[in-house]
């Protein structure tokens, strides 16, 4: 796994090769009870709130880059680390990380397929001891070719070059699973819940690429699109933005932060 060759979707064969390459991070983003007990050899923990800011009732925010210059620091990344990215949940957190990665101009960064579950249940090695790490200082500057946000949101709603993807649940999708102020959904968003992409019988990795074309191009969600993901704090979102982005190798797919909890929340916004 060369440089030049360090695939978006890493198995958990070719991850273990790599323990203890110095240019290579893994990043556990596991809750910290369970990367206590027991994590890929070498990986480093992160707290998921490291990423993300609030701003209640608005969650799920980008926080400043400052911030996430320290947090990225502290781990010791530079601009030659590639960033290996795993959870416990089947992906969201981890993917999370790799949207603001890319949010941030990093662009060495793959996902192991299955994360921990996959992991584990493959006997692969385990070990519950730190990782030594020097800190770094890195430079971090927003970009925000990867965001929409709600006045984005808003003037391309009517525009038929843009496809909005809602992952949240059907039912909060429709309105009946009421977690903010006002329940539905954003005009013309499709609605594809972002398990649906995993395959439960394969240790949550991800279902194959045709799979998932079958599940999205039905829906008008297709490469010529410029699509837009949200959940309801663009969690479980950066799951399908990193299907989309790099599993289909759809050229144009933004997330929206903060998501339902801003949309939901703001008494101007459309609702369908």
């Amino acid at each position: 796994m060369t440089q030049a060759h360090r695939p978006l979707v890493v198995e958990p064969d070719q991850l273990q090769l790599h323990i203890g390459d110095p240019a290579v991070l893994t990043v556990d983003l596991s809750q910290g009870a369970v990367h206590g007990q027991y994590h890929v050899p070498g990986a480093l923990h992160l707290d998921y709130d490291q990423i993300v800011t609030q701003r209640p009732p608005v969650m799920g925010l980008v926080p400043e880059a400052r911030l996430l210059a320290d947090v990225f620091s502290t781990l010791g990344l530079t601009p030659d680390t590639h960033v290996v990215a795993y959870d416990d949940e089947g992906g969201g957190k981890a993917c999370r990380l790799l949207w603001t990665l890319a949010v941030l101009g990093h662009r060495q960064y793959s996902l192991l397929n299955g994360g921990l579950h996959a992991w584990v249940n493959e006997n692969h090695p385990i070990n519950n001891g730190a990782r030594e790490h020097r800190p770094s200082h890195y430079p971090l500057e927003i970009s925000s070719d990867p965001i929409a946000d709600l006045a984005w949101i808003k003037e391309h709603l009517h525009d038929p070059r843009v496809t909005i993807v809602d992952a949240r649940t059907p039912e909060e999708y429709s309105g009946a699973d009421l977690r903010t102020q006002r329940g539905g959904h954003i005009p013309g968003a499709v609605n594809v819940e972002w398990t649906r992409a995993i395959d439960q019988k394969r240790h949550l990795r991800l279902k194959s690429e045709d799979d998932l074309r079958t599940l999205y191009e039905p829906l008008g969600v297709t490469s010529d699109k410029q699509v837009v993901v949200y959940c309801q704090t663009h969690h479980r979102s950066a799951h399908t933005w990193f299907v989309l982005r790099h599993v289909l190798g759809y050229p144009l797919v933004k997330g929206y932060p903060g998501s339902w909890s801003e949309w939901g929340n703001s008494a101007d916004t459309p609702i369908e």
